[in-house]
């Protein structure tokens, strides 16, 4: 995690070197991305990112976790799980993350590095946080709905996570980059014919989910 030093720098300069590392890392990912660049492109000098983080990979990490939690806050506005059917929210929740993701390509870069990291160690480190971060936010949401009975009798809400899981993954990157999605072929389609088809998606998981 970041040091001291990290959080007394002015909220400027802070910015400067994570929107620095946040276009070096989306566009080459940890393993090919450069401290060098990231360092030139922020103005400052390359050691005293080493005042700011233990190593390429904290850095990497920090900046990923910084990210989500970004998303996660994107994704959940106008949600009201408390007064809502779950899959409404969830439709919500799949319209907020398609809009964000179209609007944000750096942030869709540091999701999709995050995702396909290759290096072992950096590829468990940020995806056993980013991940976690959407589970957590998930998990009450399917608990609740089964508490209503919205749920079919009997399923796993942990399977109904998962799945969305799964299904807010592929939305973060099969849109915007080729090869990803054979079937669908979502990166030929219009935004708006995206979404329609992720919410027929939903509209898939609540037939095989939801209470009759």
């Amino acid at each position: 995690m970041p040091t001291d030093t990290w959080w007394n720098l002015s909220d400027e300069k802070r910015e400067r070197i994570t929107h620095a590392a946040m276009v070096e890392f989306g566009n080459r990912g940890f393993s090919a991305g450069s401290l060098n660049v990231i360092a030139r492109e922020a103005g400052i000098a390359k050691g005293s990112l080493f005042q700011y983080f233990d190593d390429k990979l904290d850095m990497f990490a920090s900046i990923c976790d910084a990210t989500s939690a970004v998303i996660r806050e994107a994704t959940l506005t106008d949600v009201d799980a408390e007064h809502n059917p779950f899959f409404d929210t969830l439709r919500t929740i799949v319209h907020n993350w398609l809009e964000f993701f179209e609007s944000h390509p750096v942030e869709r870069g540091i999701a999709f590095a995050a995702g396909n990291e290759v290096d072992p160690e950096a590829g468990a480190a940020v995806r056993s946080v980013t991940s976690q971060r959407f589970a957590q936010a998930l998990r009450p949401l399917a608990k609740g709905a089964e508490a209503r009975g919205e749920l079919r009798p009997g399923v796993d809400t942990d399977h109904v996570v998962a799945m969305v899981v799964l299904l807010l993954r592929h939305l973060d990157k099969a849109p915007y980059y080729p090869h990803i999605d054979p079937v669908l072929g979502l990166d030929q389609k219009e935004p708006g014919d995206v979404e329609r088809i992720a919410l027929e998606l939903v509209d898939a998981l609540q037939r095989a989910y939801g209470a009759p």
